[in-house]
This record gives structure tokens, C-alpha cells and sequence, in this order.
């Protein structure tokens, strides 16, 4: 099946056309992130109060494109209901509350540098056959983190001069890192977050019960086992060494840490 396939009223497979064209938060967002891109490459005005606008609106495209990656594959699997439900839009609003699917997840990037997994699309499960096709929607947003790391960094594996534009290119780093982050905390097998629902269809039912009991607190214990130093060493450990293994400098997403902070002088 493909979005080309539309009958006489306008719908594509049953759905009208304007489920899916972007919304203009959206739009805004990508607009603002070009727009800031362009500021800190040409160092105009406060650079890095350009850098901050760059990697939190470049953040929050993330976000969307995260969640808009569940919504399009639950779509092609079977569950319509994703675009009457507005997710096919890429309405960062439509990802459950603002409060925490986009304000607390920028909070804790301007003061943790760590990519938190933002918003949320709720899956008709029982609209969609078969195990493999429910671990995909699941493994979806990670796979678009993964892919925005990696284009991320090609810059720098080319060996871009990045002393000739340094606050731009250390936003860019910054990005890489956040995306780094979000695709290793989407990947945890912890109930209710990407990683542990891609391995929830294939678990035995008395399992997949009390997986089921302790989705709704996941979030909770992210929080708790990234407390946790060992935990948290470990985690950080992990994101390091991938960044390392990708190209990506450490000295320049932590100069990109230092420049989105730009209260602190």
C-alpha cells in the first residue's frame, strides 16, 4: 500500500489528504531551525543565543519526525485511526502533553545534555496483525534518531574545517550527541518506552502481564535507573563510546553544552 492510492473523493486509503500535509507548527519549527542555522553559521547578533535557537528548534524537528516515524509505519501496518488522530501532521501538540513531550525534554537537554524521550502516539495494537509488524512501529522513532545521528556527522567524517565556523559546528555536534542519547534511551528494555514495546509482542503472556502493569511507570524508571551511578555510568559510557566509534568530537558537542547555556556569560 502507498499514499498514492486515492479514489474520487480526495482520500488517500480512506483517509482525507489533509491528515497528512504538515502542520504549520511544524513548518515554523523547521523554519526557525534553518533560520538559526544561518544566523550562527554567519555569526549575526548573539551567536550563541543563535546556537541555542538552532539546537532546541532542531531538537523538537527531531522530536516530531521521531514520533511522525511510529504514527507512518502503525499507518502502513493497519491502524487508520494514527491520522484521524492528527499524527500524520507532525503537530508536535498532537504528541501527548506539551508540558511533557516538549517542554521537560528541552529543559533537560539546556541542563543534562541528554536527549529524553519526548512526545507519544497511541497505536491501535489491535488494528495491526502480527508480531513483527508491532515491534517495527516501536522501533521506528529510535531508527530515526539513529538515522539523524549518522547524518549528523557526516560532516565530520568527511573532515569539515571546523575551526572556520566554530559555534555553528558545535551546535551540530551537540545535535549529534542529543540524537546519540535519544536513540540509546529509546533502545533500553525498559516497559513502556520504544525499546522494551518492541519486545513486548513476543513475550509469554503472564510476561507481557506485568509488563503491561509497569508500562505506565517507564518513565519513572528511566529516571531512576539513570540516578542510579552505576547505571548512569554505564549509559554514559555506552553513548560515549558510540560517539567515538561514529566520528563525532567530544570536544565539540561539549563546546555546543557550554554555547546553548548562554545565560550563564
Amino acid at each position: 500500500m502507498n499514499f498514492d492510492q486515492r479514489d474520487r473523493d480526495g482520500l488517500v486509503l480512506g483517509v482525507p489528504r489533509e491528515a497528512f500535509r504538515p502542520s504549520p507548527i511544524f513548518l515554523a519549527l523547521v523554519a526557525l531551525f534553518v533560520t538559526s542555522g544561518a544566523m550562527a553559521w554567519n555569526g549575526y547578533g548573539n551567536v550563541r543565543f543563535d546556537v541555542f535557537l538552532f539546537v532546541v528548534s532542531g531538537w523538537l524537528v527531531s522530536l516530531c519526525l521521531h514520533e511522525y516515524a511510529h504514527a507512518v509505519v502503525a499507518f502502513r501496518a493497519g491502524d487508520r485511526g494514527v491520522a484521524h488522530r492528527g499524527y500524520l501532521t507532525l503537530n508536535p501538540l498532537k504528541y501527548s502533553h506539551p508540558l511533557l513531550s516538549i517542554i521537560l525534554p528541552v529543559v533537560v537537554v539546556l541542563l543534562g545534555g541528554i536527549g529524553l524521550p519526548g512526545g507519544a502516539v497511541w497505536v491501535d495494537r489491535h488494528e495491526i496483525p502480527g508480531r513483527l509488524r508491532h515491534s517495527l512501529v516501536s522501533l521506528a522513532g529510535p531508527a530515526t534518531n539513529v538515522v539523524f545521528a549518522l547524518l549528523l556527522v557526516v560532516p565530520f567524517a568527511i573532515g569539515v574545517d571546523v575551526f572556520a565556523r566554530p559555534e555553528f559546528w558545535a551546535g551540530v555536534a551537540l545535535l549529534a550527541f542529543l540524537q546519540v542519547t535519544a536513540s540509546l534511551l529509546n533502545l533500553l528494555p525498559v516497559p513502556g518506552l520504544d525499546g522494551g514495546n518492541v519486545l513486548q509482542p513476543w513475550l509469554s503472556a503472564q510476561w507481557r502481564r506485568g509488563y503491561d502493569l509497569m508500562a505506565p511507570y517507564g518513565f519513572l524508571l528511566l529516571f531512576a535507573l539513570l540516578w542510579n551511578p552505576t547505571v548512569g555510568g554505564w549509559f554514559f559510557s555506552g553513548v560515549f563510546a558510540i560517539g567515538d566509534l561514529i566520528g563525532l568530537p567530544d570536544y565539540l558537542y561539549a563546546d555546543g553544552l557550554r554555547l546553548i547555556r548562554f545565560w550563564q556569560g
